[in-house]
């Protein structure tokens, strides 16, 4: 669970989280020793609190896509209003309140989790965490006999098989939600992943050309195409497409490491060392992308991803941590 929850905030927020709570716990325990002694301390305690949960707010809803987002402020508004609302007007029972809002925010996760997803799609995830790629494929296999139109069920299982390393099966969910919406520039997108990581270069950059045609101002289209032609070796359309991505304002640190890494990688191709060396620069600007690679590549949901990116990842952090130079990137071993 504090892997997932690392994974989920960053290195960066995660550490922030920590050191909020940590704080926030202490300064609270060296309250509980004076509370008797001045009647100020119960108001600043609630404004530790306070502070506590705006802080953790913060720091979940800017990981959020918006819909999560107003989850989340569903479960965590009402604390905050409890606790303000409590010290204010009923200051004596000020912690009778702090609990309520404490309480709400661990039931609000169970009752908001219990809506909004169907049973059958509960239960794959629930099985995927155990790694029970069977009875997480089944259930969503149900939930497609229900809705046979719904991508979204077609997406979940083709990445639960990507997972279990049944490829065939996750190229077909993707072929079929082509056939659903031909102009599901997602469905091309992971039709291009699945094939990368079957190593069938050729058939990835087929369908991530057609994403990118669909999508030529979404970053991840973008990013994939530049992606897969740093795979073919070719230099000069890799470097187009990934300073479009990055024109495109990849919005995570992590991907953006990887875009740098495989533009120094494409001038060294080019016999450009200066403009390699820049790229290293921007990559080492990049550690927090870097830090969570190494926090996400540890997960058991991970698999899929370290299939294609575990040496990229590697390679990364060999050259910021300059145990390599870049000239191991043209295959060149540093004396």
């Amino acid at each position: 669970m504090i892997k997932r929850f690392q994974i989920f905030l960053g290195p960066q927020r995660f550490r922030a989280f920590v050191a909020l709570f940590g704080i926030t716990g202490l300064l609270s325990l060296i309250l509980n020793v004076i509370v008797n002694q001045y009647e100020w301390v119960t108001t600043v305690q609630t404004i530790l609190v306070l502070g506590f949960l705006l802080g953790a707010g913060y720091l979940i809803l800017g990981r959020l896509p918006v819909e999560e987002r107003k989850r989340w402020l569903s479960i965590i508004l009402p604390a905050v209003l409890a606790v303000v609302v409590g010290s204010i007007l009923f200051p004596q029972v000020t912690g009778l309140f702090i609990g309520a809002g404490l309480g709400w925010i661990v039931a609000g996760i169970f009752i908001f989790n219990s809506f909004g997803a169907p049973q059958e799609y509960k239960t794959a995830i629930k099985a995927m965490r155990k790694q029970d790629y069977e009875k997480a494929t089944a259930a969503m296999t149900r939930s497609i006999q229900q809705e046979p139109k719904n991508l979204n069920y077609y997406r979940f299982r083709a990445e639960l098989f990507r997972l279990w390393r049944k490829l065939k099966h996750a190229r077909r969910d993707y072929q079929k939600m082509t056939e659903i919406d031909k102009t599901s520039a997602i469905a091309y997108n992971g039709l291009a992943e699945v094939e990368l990581q079957a190593g069938n270069y050729q058939q990835a950059i087929a369908a991530a050309k057609t994403a990118y045609d669909l999508a030529p101002d979404e970053w991840v289209a973008v990013y994939n195409l530049g992606m897969i032609e740093d795979r073919l070796q070719d230099s000069e359309l890799a470097l187009e497409h990934l300073h479009q991505a990055l024109q495109l304002k990849i919005p995570d640190s992590r991907h953006r490491l990887l875009v740098h890494l495989y533009r120094a990688r494409a001038y060294m191709r080019r016999d450009e060392f200066d403009a390699a060396q820049a790229a290293l620069a921007d990559m080492k600007r990049e550690k927090a992308g870097l830090e969570e690679w190494l926090v996400i590549m540890t997960a058991d949901e991970a698999r899929a991803l370290r299939d294609v990116l575990e040496g990229d990842v590697k390679l990364a952090d060999k050259l910021i941590n300059e145990q390599e130079d870049l000239h191991v990137l043209v295959g060149k071993v540093r004396a």
